[in-house]
Formats: C-alpha cells, sequence, structure tokens
C-alpha cells in the first residue's frame, strides 16, 4: 500500500503522525511511504531521517493526494485540503468530526473511508497526558505579573503558602494536570463525579491533593478562592448548559487562570474560545483564559514519538490488510469509522450534526 505523512498546517501544530522508526517497519514490509518535505523537522526527524528509513520525500501536500491510498496526518483536515481529497481514499486523523461539520460534507462528498483517531485508542491517547501536563505548566506561567496574572508563585515560600489549584475531572488529562501541580506543591482540589477515580486519586497523590464530587454549586464555592482552574471535562456537545458560567467567572479573583484544556466552545466553560500559540490567551472580568486547543503541539518531539507508537499498529493493519479487514479485525478502529463512501458511521457526529448515520458494523458485515 502507498501511504502518506502530510506535513501539519493548523497553526502552533508541529507534530508528524510517524516518525522514522514506523516508517522503517512499513518499508520493509514492502509499502511504500510517501512523506511531505519538513514533515517532521520541527518534531526533531528531518528530511534525510526519513530518507534513511526508506521514505521518499515530496514537495508538496497535493502529490500525497495525488499518489497514495492512506494519507495519515495528526489534525483535522483543512480547508485547504478537502479538494485534494481522492474518491475511496483512506484518510487517518484525529478528525473531531462532531465538531466540524464542513470536514464532514467535504469527507462524504469526496467518499473517502476516513477514521478519526481519537476514538481508537484503547488506553487513551498519549496526547492526553501530554495536554494535561503542559496545560499546566501554562497555567502556571500566566500567574506571573509579566504575563498578566495575580503575581502568585505556584509553590510557595516559607511562610506564604503556594497556589490554590481546581482540576475539574480526574482522566488521564487531569490526574496528569495534577501531578503536575502537585509536584511543585500548589494546593490542589481535584474534583469528578466517580467516586473511584476519587479513590484512587487518594492514594496516588501526596497529601497537598484534596478530592471532592463534581457539582456546580461545589464548584461555585471554591472558584472565590482558586488561583488556577484547570478544565479536563469533555463535556457532551449536545448539552447547551455549562459546568462553569460566565457569572461564576465573575466571582474569581482578578489575575486568576482557567486553562481549558477540552477545549470546547459551548462546552463546560462558558467563555471559553479557541486560540493558537500565536495569541494564547483572553481576559474575560479579570480572569486570564488559556484557550489553545492543541497544546501538544509545543511539544512535537516527545508528543509524536509517543502518539505515533501508539497509532502505528492501526495504520500498519491498514497498509497489511486493507482498511475492511482491519476495521472488522479491530472493534476500537472500527469505533473510530467515520465515514465510508459516502455515508456517515459515527454515531455522535450523527446526532450533534443531525445527520442520518449507519453502524460501521452494518456495512462491513
Amino acid at each position: 500500500m502507498k501511504i502518506g505523512v502530510l506535513k501539519e498546517v493548523k497553526s502552533g501544530e508541529s507534530r508528524v503522525i510517524l516518525t522514522p522508526t514506523e516508517v522503517k517497519q512499513l518499508s520493509r514490509k514492502g509499502h511504500a511511504v510517501l512523506v511531505e518535505k519538513n514533515a517532521g523537522l520541527q518534531a526533531g526527524f528531518p528530511d534525510p531521517s526519513y530518507l534513511k528509513a526508506g521514505a521518499e520525500i515530496v514537495q508538496h501536500a497535493k502529490e500525497i493526494f495525488d499518489r497514495t491510498d492512506l494519507v495519515v496526518k495528526v489534525k483535522e483536515v483543512s480547508p485547504e485540503e478537502y479538494s485534494l481529497l481522492q474518491r475511496g481514499q483512506i484518510v487517518f486523523s484525529c478528525l473531531h468530526p462532531a465538531a466540524n461539520k464542513d470536514e464532514v460534507d467535504a469527507l462524504l462528498e469526496k467518499e473517502v473511508v476516513a477514521i478519526t483517531a481519537e476514538d481508537t485508542h484503547r488506553f487513551g491517547s498519549p496526547n492526553c497526558e501530554v495536554a494535561g501536563k503542559l496545560g499546566a505548566l501554562m497555567g502556571i506561567q500566566y500567574l506571573l505579573t509579566p504575563n498578566g496574572g495575580s503575581g502568585k508563585l505556584v509553590g510557595g515560600i516559607g511562610g506564604v503558602p503556594g497556589i490554590q489549584a481546581l482540576v475539574l475531572g480526574g482522566g488521564i488529562v487531569g490526574k496528569s494536570a495534577v501531578d503536575i501541580l502537585a509536584s511543585l506543591r500548589a494546593q490542589v482540589r481535584l474534583l469528578d463525579i466517580n467516586i473511584g477515580v476519587l479513590r484512587e486519586a487518594q492514594y496516588l497523590f501526596p497529601k497537598n491533593v484534596t478530592t471532592g464530587f463534581s457539582n456546580q454549586e461545589t464548584i461555585r464555592e471554591i472558584l472565590p478562592h482558586v488561583d488556577l482552574v484547570i478544565n479536563c471535562v469533555k463535556w457532551p456537545k449536545q448539552r447547551t448548559d455549562h459546568l462553569i458560567t460566565r457569572e461564576m467567572i465573575g466571582t474569581m479573583q482578578k489575575g486568576s487562570v482557567i486553562v481549558d484544556i477540552s477545549a470546547d466552545v459551548g462546552g463546560a466553560i462558558e467563555t471559553y474560545r479557541p486560540t493558537t500559540f500565536e495569541e494564547p490567551i483572553y481576559t474575560i472580568d479579570g480572569v486570564i483564559h488559556f484557550g489553545v486547543d492543541n497544546i501538544p503541539g509545543a511539544v512535537p518531539n516527545t508528543a509524536s514519538i509517543a502518539y505515533a507508537a501508539s497509532v502505528f499498529p492501526y495504520i500498519q493493519s491498514i497498509a497489511d490488510k486493507g482498511v475492511e479487514q482491519a476495521l472488522r479485525d479491530d472493534g476500537y478502529l472500527c469505533r473510530g469509522l467515520t465515514v465510508y463512501k459516502g455515508m456517515l458511521t459515527h454515531e455522535e457526529t450523527g446526532i450533534i450534526q443531525n445527520r442520518q448515520w449507519v453502524k460501521p458494523e452494518e456495512l462491513l458485515n
């Protein structure tokens, strides 16, 4: 099979979906791998390393789309790439289809086979861990006065306590954020709706981390006293309410910081809007909001190595068996199937966008 590795075009995105390590394995099995020029450069993988691994370097994205059966990338298919899609082509990337109607329209129109990578992870994406750790560090950075923050030191000093941090959600992202904050001696409150998660955290983290059940009233009571909020709750897209409202943000201290790692417009944080690393923050009612929706792009080497290793088995399976058989053989890969030759197969997207959809299992017999 011919596999194309695209250079990312999203602002601030420097990750690459396959490193030379994975390319070498594909090449050894007889697959042709085309890599767009400088696709891995900022992640620490220059073109010569891909050439040594057996890849062919091509100059432009159009050539990738024109010549390959399987196109792989980290982030969504961008509007400038819609017209390049070829009928019957396989696309594997983090599509986030429920929130991207135009993208879904293009995938359906082009009759591609599109797989949403974020739905395929058996043990959670490495990007979740990266986002949690890096989100905490970003929040700490914007508490500094030169960055507009309240001027508080994360771990405090003798006689002056560290910051009060609130982490919403105790999944991979939340635990990763708590890990950073707790190790820097912040006073951390972790909220979740799952008692099992909270019980685990009680033994996993040091005593400067306390736990509680997540609900709006509890959050309302805590917010006036916290310096940093890290949201790791993936809010259901069909809900129209919010976990933290604009009115609640008005009760927070001036110079405090909100980092919304889940990055949902209309989601858990009512005031959230996406930003880029070029302009990462905005302020509402004196509260700094960090809204970058591809945080792991800031550490592309670490993120690329881990992410490539996690998705490579799927890419290799598609290349070795063909996409239909690969989907039949792995339920996790199958649940990521989003579009199949003009038919929508992604339940969440069908519900959110009020579209007809078909179960992948029905199409694949």
